[in-house]
Formats: structure tokens, sequence, C-alpha cells
């Protein structure tokens, strides 16, 4: 009885001490931003999303013209010219709403045309909430 006791409580100790650790890990959210005019306002407003999420996301941010945005631009091999790029937990595709969503270029309606991704900060904040399970 006592062994089988044991037997049940060290399963059960190699299940849930790792799920309750991860559980415990903040979503890591890297941004490569273009520190430019018109994309000031879209920057603001993804700030505002993330700050909904203390203690559940850490975000680091990379500027396209600074040797540590082009270090990290080298690391996530990016080559082209582009003004934003979202990766949280090191993925830079999700399925949002159904959809297939990439956080990259502007956000929808705002920015240049030919720049805009197709997504919206209700976009952003859906997927953080799937990868926080914040409801």
């Amino acid at each position: 009885m006592k062994k089988g006791i044991l037997f049940y409580l060290l399963i059960v100790s190699l299940v849930l001490i790792p799920w309750i650790a991860m559980a415990g890990n903040p979503v890591k959210v890297d941004v490569l931003y273009m520190n430019h005019g018109p994309l000031q306002d879209s920057l603001d407003g993804i700030k505002k999303v993330f700050s909904q999420y203390k203690g559940k996301v850490t975000v680091s941010w990379y500027d396209y013209d600074t040797k540590e945005g082009e270090a990290f631009m080298a690391k996530k091999k990016i080559t082209q010219h582009i003004p934003l790029v979202i990766w949280m937990d090191d993925q830079v595709k999700f399925k949002v709403g159904g959809k297939d969503m990439v956080f990259a270029g502007f956000p929808t309606g705002s920015g240049p045309a030919f720049f805009q991704g197709k997504w919206t900060l209700a976009d952003l904040q859906k997927a953080l909430d799937q990868l926080t399970g914040k409801k």
C-alpha cells in the first residue's frame, strides 16, 4: 500500500511540478521597430496592450537603427526593410480567430498602406490572451 502511494506521489510530482513551473513563466515578447514618426502612434497602442499583461509578459524592444537592433535583426535573419515585427515566445506566426496572423508592419488602418500588415491591436490582444491564459 505504501509503495502504491509513493509511486502515485512520484508520478504526480513528475507531471505537476514541471507544469506548474511552466505555467508561471511569462511570455517572452521581442519587438523590432523603426523609431520613426509614422510608427509612434502604433507603438503607443502596442505598449498599451502590453501594459495589460504585467507579470505575464516580458517585452524587449529593438530599435532598427541601433547596434542592438542590427544584432537582433542578424540573429532573426531579417534583411528587408520592415517597420515592425513582433515575436512572442520566439514565434512570429499565430492562429487568432481561426486565421494565421503575423504581427509585422503597421497595424491595419495605420501608417502607409503598403507597410500595413493584416492585423489589429485587438488581434494582438487576443494572441496574448491565448498565450498567457488570460480570459
